[in-house]
């Protein structure tokens, strides 16, 4: 029996909350201080190895908070079964294709 239900996705949903709003905080002051001039100057600042690597956590941690937050409404509201894993199935699809297009972005970005 498990006697800490819903306790793994409220830690993941603080700790990948806590990620996004740091990485947030860094991407504005970034722009407010010292903001790309053109697009080269954008591109090799997402290009960066540091940054490309932030910013794909980033979209990971984007997905996996999204995944987590949809998951348990579905869980709560949609009751017979079959809806609730159609209903599932189709937002990891979208996830799993936000995830495609976001390393794609990155990948391009950096030649």
């Amino acid at each position: 029996m498990r006697t800490a239900t819903g306790l793994r996705a409220w830690v993941l949903q603080r700790v990948t909350a806590v990620y996004l709003a740091l990485f947030l905080v860094y991407v504005v002051a970034h722009f407010a201080l010292d903001p790309p001039r053109d697009y080269a100057a954008w591109r090799d600042w997402v290009g960066d190895p540091l940054m490309s690597v932030a910013t794909l956590l980033f979209f990971a941690t984007l997905l996996l908070h999204a995944w987590v937050g949809l998951r348990d409404i579905v869980i709560d509201y949609v009751h017979p079964v079959a809806i609730r894993v159609t209903v599932l199935a189709v937002l990891a699809t979208g996830l799993a294709a936000c995830a495609l297009w976001a390393a794609q972005v990155l990948f391009l970005a950096r030649w």
